[in-house]
């Protein structure tokens, strides 16, 4: 597919070749400086459904949840979530 693209021209030379590689280095360098791991306990019947998913999607489960948690941070998730009912 990059290929194709690239033979209908559809590729621009870039005159800074070093400065764009050393602007993507540093975005790549500050997304993983912003990585944090987090230890979660979930159900058992929760955490093989969550496996379940990311192996039909061919994920790791941990990108997964990840995911989920960065749409529902960020407002973008597609379901509604209600709050737990509290006692």
């Amino acid at each position: 597919m990059t290929l194709a693209s690239y033979e209908r021209g559809e590729w621009e030379p870039v005159a800074t070749v070093r400065e764009e590689v050393a602007r993507y280095q540093a975005y790549a360098a500050a997304m993983l400086e912003t990585n944090h791991d987090v230890s979660v306990t979930l159900p058992l019947t929760d955490f093989e459904k969550v496996q379940q998913k990311a192996s039909e999607v061919g994920i790791p489960y941990q990108a997964l949840i990840a995911d989920i948690v960065h749409r529902f941070v960020t407002g973008n998730m597609t379901e509604q979530l209600t709050a737990p009912q509290r006692s």
